[in-house]
């Protein structure tokens, strides 16, 4: 093969305006993720890093308690370390409920997803609509209206009372199930939205083809429908596992201080806690968790990629 011509200084001087241009124009962007994005997560960095302040703050000379107090605490006499697995079982907590949400969004939306995407071209941006109405009242609002429909007087308890089903109330307010609901009633939508993206791109005719060839619903589900729509899967998992990991308000109403997650508690660090470098270790631990996560799903899908 012959090596192309050299380009003309015309050529080069297009190229160097082009890419001065395009620098142009990601400056604000890049800008923007600079300044709220990793300036903010430097301070925390720092902060870390730092001795706690008697009254809130941090004083300014290098520690690393706050990243050894996350998994020992000294004995107020002999001054000895013990392990002590509290915030471990708060993230385990935080991950465990993060986990049932997702997969409870993913049994319920794929479903959903689904139905939208077979619908006639003119009714899909409809139930689009539906799906996103939650998004326009505040996730607070949304929370109270949960408590008050599944507290003891709520709306739940009332009517199976009404109807002779029970006694006395149901307690499902603060609990683990009323977490769990109302991260499921959060971010249902996240779900169902980027699996409705993959699925109304399904060649539906690869579904006909397979009916043709005697294909059952369960074989033309797990072999053409799941496999196309993998993508939506993935992202609605992602979107769903990782802000209901570190929620902070639906716990905080629906578990009634008791059930703490990993939101609540870093919340407590900088607030009553006052110890900012214990709260700041924390979140760049969940921060660190997720990213090894996400690495080796990354990894691991390139890996399936190249074997095909």
């Amino acid at each position: 093969m012959t090596a192309p011509p050299p380009a003309s200084p015309r050529e080069r001087q297009a190229d160097r305006s082009a890419a001065r241009r395009n620098r142009w124009l990601t400056g604000p962007a890049v800008t923007i993720v600079a300044l709220f994005g990793i300036v903010p997560l430097l301070i925390v960095l720092v902060y870390s890093f730092l001795a706690p302040a008697p009254y809130g703050g941090v004083q300014w000379k290098f520690s690393t308690d706050a990243y050894l107090n996350f998994l020992f605490q000294r004995d107020i006499f002999s001054d000895a370390l013990q392990f002590s697995p509290a915030f471990l079982l708060i993230y385990l907590r935080s991950f465990v409920f993060a986990v049932i949400t997702t997969l409870i969004c993913l049994a319920l939306g794929f479903p959903t997803a689904y139905f939208m995407a077979t619908r006639p071209p003119e009714q899909r941006n409809w139930w689009v609509l539906l799906i996103t109405i939650p998004f326009w009242s505040n996730l607070l609002v949304r929370t109270l209206a949960i408590m008050f429909i599944i507290r003891d007087e709520g709306l739940i308890n009332m009517a199976l009372m009404g109807l002779g089903l029970i006694d006395k109330p149901i307690t499902m307010l603060y609990t683990n199930f009323a977490i769990v609901l109302g991260l499921f009633y959060s971010f249902l939508p996240f779900m169902v939205l980027p699996l409705y993206s993959s699925l109304e791109k399904l060649d539906f005719r690869l579904v006909e083809a397979a009916h043709d060839l005697y294909a059952t619903r369960r074989q033309v589900l797990w072999r053409i429908v799941i496999p196309m729509s993998a993508p939506g899967i993935v992202a609605g998992c992602l979107l769903v596992f990782i802000p209901a990991l570190g929620a902070y308000v639906t716990p905080l109403i629906l578990g009634g201080g008791t059930h703490l997650m990993i939101g609540d508690l870093i919340a407590q660090q900088f607030g009553s806690g006052r110890n900012w470098p214990l709260g700041s270790a924390q979140a760049l631990i969940l921060m660190a968790a997720v990213l090894v996560a996400l690495w080796v799903y990354v990894r691991n899908a390139a890996k399936g990629g190249k074997h095909g």
